[in-house]
């Protein structure tokens, strides 16, 4: 990322600098609060949360009718995609879903809590939360 830094910067493409500056900071700030160097999942993570930020910004620009502010979080959003990995469709996450709970044992939904804690450790920056419990509920249901 610093490299990609670098050249936006010298490309003079302000859009991408101040947002790979944000995710930067947001990284170095996740660090410091957890005293202690990120993994790449956990980096990820940050980089999801930062993407989940921009999609509800989006919403409610859209919504107050700002549109000047709805293009700026759509361009960052473009350059945070840059550094996720494909996205899972449903189907994968139903497959992730149904192994996890052979792998656990789970049997019903009072055993969603043994589930979703190894998911979603597996599954961070590929899928979205909301959609992974949505589907943990379904299969454990």
């Amino acid at each position: 990322m610093a490299d990609d830094l670098k050249k936006a910067m010298l490309e003079k493409a302000q859009t991408r600098v101040s947002t790979l500056r944000l995710l930067k900071s947001a990284i170095v700030n996740t660090e410091i609060a957890r005293n202690a160097p990120l993994s790449d999942p956990d980096i990820l993570g940050v980089i999801a949360k930062e993407v989940k930020q921009r999609q509800e910004s989006i919403e409610a620009f859209k919504k107050g009718g700002r549109a000047d502010l709805v293009a700026k979080e759509e361009a960052e959003l473009a350059v945070l995609n840059e550094y996720l990995p494909r996205q899972l469709t449903r189907d994968e996450i139903v497959a992730e879903v149904r192994r996890v709970i052979q792998e656990v044992g789970a049997q019903g939904p009072r055993d969603k809590g043994k589930v979703m804690p190894k998911l979603m450790s597996q599954l961070k920056g590929k899928a979205d939360g909301r959609e992974i419990n949505v589907v943990v509920t379904e299969l454990l249901g």
